[in-house]
């Protein structure tokens, strides 16, 4: 089987690349390298530098490494830019996803899983939110997935095409044994800002939201290891070789933490204070959301393994420090 990853050389991407080469799956990467890295990848994996709505380029890719599946990740991630600049969002995310599915489809490749968001439950009402939680997204971010989980929805039902859509919760951490990890500059996910400032790439750190309803009046989210969630996709990639129906799964691990238990989680692994600035409200962000992730347990047999925000954050640490040697050897 040969699996197309866009957007491999970015964050989730590479980790999922690296994945799928441990398993011993046949890789090729599209991705435009806007925010990602080509030595993030394995030396020995084809990469395209291309944009995934160019769906000429796709359909010769799909064609030329006989392509099987496709997992999904290349789009624009950060919610208050897609606030300021929604075109952005639905161009990248919406309108291309749009063309990378219908290259699918007349390729003939019938297996894709699609990288989604717990940004589609905008403010929810109950905590954990399960899959069936109305849908409120409260970004165009979220929205702009939302719009992807429908075409998926309805180009299943149409043709013969098999999806998986796994709605992240807050992603982080980096590979275990130190292969790629969270490298964009002005990366926007707390706990790579927070590494930073304690490594004092940053003189600061701001924390956007202090009087919500939540216990120390800050953000509440649910910190998923990297590693653990492409371990979910490779499962979803195996179900949907063995024929499994199509299905969209809440990717958390069921419990939260606020951004300041987080802030002070960073300073005691790291053993550094760095500043940290109280700012309001951004649009688009929730007060809490957390997964309810008993359906990808029962449908995938996942179980996690590092369910723990200390080892998340000494992952995410030892990344920045190696990735900070990189830099200044180049």
């Amino acid at each position: 089987m040969t699996v197309l990853v866009t957007g491999g050389a970015g964050y989730i991407g590479s980790h999922m690349v690296w994945a799928l080469k441990d398993a011993g799956e046949a890789v090729v990467v599209v991705d435009n390298l806007v925010t990602g890295f080509d030595w993030a990848l394995p030396g020995d994996v084809s990469l395209v530098r291309g944009d995934i709505g160019d769906m000429a380029l796709i359909g010769r890719v799909l064609k030329e490494y006989s392509v099987d599946a496709v997992i999904h990740f290349a789009g624009s991630v950060v919610v208050p830019e897609s606030v300021a600049d929604p075109l952005k969002y639905y161009r990248n995310n919406t309108c291309a996803s749009r063309n990378l599915i219908e290259a699918c489809t007349a390729a003939g490749v019938d297996k894709f899983i699609f990288s989604s968001t717990a940004a589609v439950y905008g403010d929810p009402k109950t905590v954990p939110v399960g899959e069936n939680a109305p849908l409120a997204p409260l970004s165009p971010y979220g929205t702009s997935k939302l719009m992807t989980e429908l075409m998926l929805r309805d180009t299943a039902a149409a043709h013969p095409f098999r999806y998986t859509a796994l709605r992240y919760f807050n992603v982080a951490g980096a590979d275990p044994e130190g292969r790629t990890g969270q490298s964009t500059a002005g990366a926007t996910h707390l706990i790579k800002v927070a590494g930073e400032a304690a490594l004092g790439k940053r003189d600061s750190l701001s924390v956007f939201g202090t009087d919500y309803d939540t216990p120390d009046g800050t953000g509440v989210r649910d910190y998923i290891h990297v590693s653990d969630l492409v371990a979910a996709h490779k499962l979803a990639l195996d179900r949907l070789k063995d024929g499994g129906e199509s299905l969209t799964m809440n990717c958390g691990y069921g419990r939260g933490f606020s951004v300041l238990e987080v802030v002070d989680t960073v300073r005691r692994v790291s053993g550094k204070d760095f500043k940290v600035d109280m700012e309001g409200r951004r649009p688009g962000d929730s007060p809490k959301v957390v997964a309810d992730p008993s359906l990808i347990r029962s449908e995938l047999g996942w179980k996690p393994n590092h369910d723990d925000l200390e080892e998340i954050v000494t992952h995410a640490l030892a990344w920045e420090d190696k990735l900070s040697k990189r830099n200044r050897a180049e």
